[in-house]
């Protein structure tokens, strides 16, 4: 044993084994265990039958399950564009502002810009429920004036997607602001300087030089956003309920994965925990088709 530690390689793998154990055992094997369940229907107390790939057969063909799953799909692509376009530029316009060279009280925007994402889901989703509801926030709108607010915003097919959207962008608008803060403040001020010797003004440095030097932090961004959209459940079902109230507008597909494979209220009432597997194992294909161009192409090194 005392030989195997003075080769530092070795040494260092050593301490990989407990972290590898738990991945293996809370994420790899799960994964697995699902795609392998996806070729399955049954229960745990009915037993399985192998069905090979008729449970995606009837995902795409039977009625029931493709015309939500495609509603579903395009609900959650909606969110998660909302999300880029509001959130991630929102984010990255705010860490600008915070990182520029005359920026006072930062520390304190900082603080206020983090603070909702401290606050537990559930609370926020109760909360900003309340504040959409016509009847309790009508009359406050009312009197300063702003009367054009006044709808149920939740409570409208239109409107209800983009509520739940823009609530989930104020809650988690700052994990991208301070990770674009720490990718500006990185940046070599020599670069600056240089270009500001050549005359270039704040939008030139910003387009030309800061952008494409945290062009790796803003892959990651976008795949972390990627991924946590697809997989987003837990506004909705706070905001609205399982079933993307109003009229399937809200329902994006981890409620669509909920609801069939685990509540089993859509649509024969039991769940269907092989069909479950298999929304899950699309989403994973889906997720692996989005992440991985994105990865190779903003962390690749600039020629």
């Amino acid at each position: 044993m005392k030989t195997l530690f003075k080769n530092p390689g070795i040494s260092w793998s050593l301490y990989l084994i407990p972290a590898l154990f738990f991945y293996v055992l809370f994420m790899a094997w799960p994964l697995l265990n699902s795609l392998r369940l996806s070729f399955y229907t049954g229960s745990h107390g009915m037993g399985w039958t192998f069905v090979g790939f008729e449970n995606f057969k009837q995902l795409f063909t039977v009625e029931q399950y493709s015309q939500r799953f495609s509603s579903a799909f395009i609900n959650t692509v909606i969110f998660f564009l909302v999300h880029m376009l509001v959130q991630n530029c929102l984010g990255i316009f705010f860490a600008v502002l915070l990182t520029g060279k005359y920026m006072k009280g930062r520390e304190f925007f900082q603080t206020i810009i983090f603070l909702p994402t401290t606050i537990a889901i559930l609370v926020t989703g109760y909360l900003w429920k309340l504040l959409l509801n016509p009847v309790w926030s009508g009359s406050a709108l009312q009197a300063i004036g702003l009367d054009f607010l006044v709808r149920p915003w939740l409570g409208e097919s239109s409107t209800a997607l983009f509520s739940v959207a823009l609530v989930s962008c104020w809650q988690w608008i700052g994990i991208p602001v301070m990770m674009f803060v720490a990718a500006l403040r990185g940046i070599n001020d020599e670069y600056l300087e240089a270009a500001n010797i050549e005359g270039a003004n704040s939008f030139q440095i910003f387009w030309r030089i800061k952008l494409p030097l945290i062009k790796p932090v803003v892959g990651i961004i976008a795949i972390l956003t990627f991924v946590n959209n697809f997989n987003a459940f837990d506004v909705v079902f706070a905001m609205t309920n399982v079933n993307g109230a109003p009229n399937f507008s809200t329902d994006l597909i981890g409620t669509l994965f909920y609801r069939i494979g685990i509540a089993g209220q859509h649509p024969i009432g039991i769940p269907n925990p092989g069909m479950g597997a298999a929304i899950a194992t699309i989403t994973f294909l889906i997720l692996c088709a989005g992440v991985i161009p994105t990865l190779i192409y903003t962390q690749r090194r600039n020629d």
